[in-house]
């Protein structure tokens, strides 16, 4: 069963085509992510099936309930949609509790659900605090219990983590995805962030140009890019020209192995592009020789910059993750080579 359910759904501002024609079932008690770069329509979207934004065309279902298409329209309070917008959007005249009983329908207003969900979201004891007494993570944790509170159908996530800092942000989503699974509430998370994306959600839907051009679990959509340009947007991906021989990709990196795909065998001879990505890249005492460039060190990994030694392909760079101690120093002859198979995109095919 579905929770969100959107057909063909399509909006325009003037002359400018925002959505066009938007597919996309989130399944009940599953959280979604809308990935998708700045302009992409995915605000919009979330805009559309909250009800603040009126659907030129298509269809909008919450919960099972048609809530928005031709000749319907439910006015927001009404959907049974919690929203938590960017930076909280607190009541700064209320309490933290009095923010999270807001939430709820008047008649049915009671101190005891609202500690709840002050202690779901590891507010405990914070009821009585004003939100300028609260950090920003601390506000946006609010703003989770407050959409939460009324037990909607359906929360609407507009990008809550994306003014808080690396660390606190990654915390904060671990913290928010367990409180949704507690209530088992169905989510949407709208974002541009891949890494936020593919940590938290059961499934990511890819936006571009006002359309959802893929949707999968996160391994699939990272594994298995729909297009060359979802590879190079879903993580860092090394794009190498290619030419098909026996079922394998001719590279500067050799012959890699092609990874299945629904539309069967690639013929032989067939001129297009190979995303490999930068951890399948591996550093030994076989492949491809390589000049170390640079190597940028994160800790518990690295990427390394190298320039391939093969003649005729001396410009070529790619960049490769390795384990931080397997760091080879700049200026040192390496070797490279490739593990797991690669995506192939055809010349000309859709991007």
């Amino acid at each position: 069963m579905s929770d969100l359910s959107i057909r063909g759904l399509t909006k325009s501002f003037g002359a400018t085509e925002v959505l066009r024609g938007v597919d996309l079932d989130v399944a009940e008690g599953s959280l979604a992510a809308v990935l998708g770069p700045s302009g992409c329509g995915k605000t919009t979207l979330l805009r559309v099936v909250a009800g603040f934004e009126a659907a030129d065309g298509g269809s909008v279902s919450v919960g099972g309930r048609l809530v928005a298409s031709d000749g319907v329209f439910v006015a927001p309070e009404r959907r049974r949609v919690g929203v938590v917008p960017q930076e909280g959007a607190l009541f700064p005249h209320l309490s933290v509790a009095g923010n999270v009983e807001f939430g709820l329908p008047r008649g049915s207003r009671r101190r005891g659900r609202v500690d709840q969900m002050l202690e779901l979201v590891g507010l405990e004891g914070y009821g009585d605090r004003m939100p300028d007494e609260l950090s920003g993570g601390q506000q946006q944790r609010v703003a989770v219990a407050r959409a939460l509170a009324p037990e909607p159908a359906l929360v609407l996530l507009d990008e809550p983590f994306s003014a808080l800092d690396t660390g606190l942000r990654a915390a904060l989503r671990a913290d928010v995805r367990t409180a949704l699974r507690a209530t088992g509430a169905t989510a949407v998370l709208v974002t541009h962030d891949q890494q936020e994306a593919l940590s938290v959600a059961d499934s990511v839907a890819v936006m571009r140009a006002g359309r959802v051009v893929q949707t999968g679990t996160p391994a699939e959509v990272y594994s298995q890019p729909a297009d060359l340009l979802v590879a190079t947007f879903v993580g860092e991906a090394v794009v190498l020209p290619a030419v098909v021989r026996d079922g394998h990709a001719a590279t500067v990196l050799g012959l890699l192995r092609l990874r299945a795909t629904d539309g069967g065998r690639v013929p032989d001879g067939q001129r297009g592009h190979v995303a490999v990505r930068p951890e399948q890249l591996v550093l030994g005492t076989e492949g491809l020789g390589a000049t170390v460039h640079q190597a940028a060190f994160f800790g518990h990994d690295a990427l390394v910059t190298l320039g391939l030694d093969q003649p005729g392909a001396t410009a070529a760079i790619v960049t490769c993750r390795t384990h931080a101690v397997l760091v080879p120093p700049e200026g040192s002859t390496v070797h490279v080579s490739v593990s797991e198979p690669v995506s192939f995109f055809a010349a000309g095919a859709a991007s």
